[in-house]
């Protein structure tokens, strides 16, 4: 069921001429895609579609469609300028599926015969085994992927920030500086009287 619901979802995603629908399908999809993945037993791919798939990147897509205003007629029209290399691409696709196919049905490979046995499941959990792995053995890489994390944000936000006219730009350097009696006056403010400016 979750298999038939993902396929038809993403078939919803392309073939729906609402940008918004496509969304709300392509989340439908990830849903499901993290039921599957429930299913086998991979319980932190399942979680990691729903936090960062759906949490993030669908919901990121959702309010960049809403909020944009977009030409969506103009984006239509480069759609049949590009149709020959996506067509293109996807036959690429198709040949490479076939083939994995044919490799899939011709019988098992051994894989990896030398390496450490997986730990049973039923000792130590999914996610606490990733956990093992990450912080240990590739924790230099995992730090790394973090320091990039890190640049794309930091680059996404001067990428974006635009001085504006009219607006007046923040002085940081001068509301640190600033002492807390210049920034509160203390007033016996008399009854019955207004408020002096």
């Amino acid at each position: 069921m979750f298999a038939a619901v993902v396929i038809a979802s993403a078939a919803m995603t392309i073939t729906s001429r609402n940008p918004v629908h496509s969304v709300l399908w392509l989340i439908l999809a990830f849903f499901n895609a993290a039921g599957l993945m429930l299913i086998i037993g991979a319980e932190f791919i399942a979680m990691l579609l729903v936090i960062v798939y759906v949490g993030a990147v669908a919901v990121l897509f959702l309010f960049v469609v809403m909020m944009l205003d977009v030409d969506f007629a103009e984006l239509r029209a480069g759609f049949t300028k590009y149709l020959p290399i996506g067509l293109l691409l996807a036959i690429v696709l198709a040949v490479e599926i076939a083939f994995g196919l044919g490799v899939w049905k011709a019988g098992a490979i051994e894989i990896g015969a030398g390496a450490a046995p997986t730990p049973d499941a039923a000792v130590v959990p999914n996610i606490q085994a990733i956990g093992r792995l990450l912080y240990s053995r590739y924790l230099y890489i995992f730090e790394a992927a973090g320091l990039v994390l890190l640049v794309a944000m930091i680059g996404a936000i001067v990428l974006t920030h635009r001085a504006r006219g009219g607006v007046r730009p923040q002085n940081i350097t001068k509301q640190v500086r600033r002492r807390p009696e210049d920034a509160t006056r203390n007033i016996n403010q008399p009854v019955g009287q207004g408020v002096e400016l």
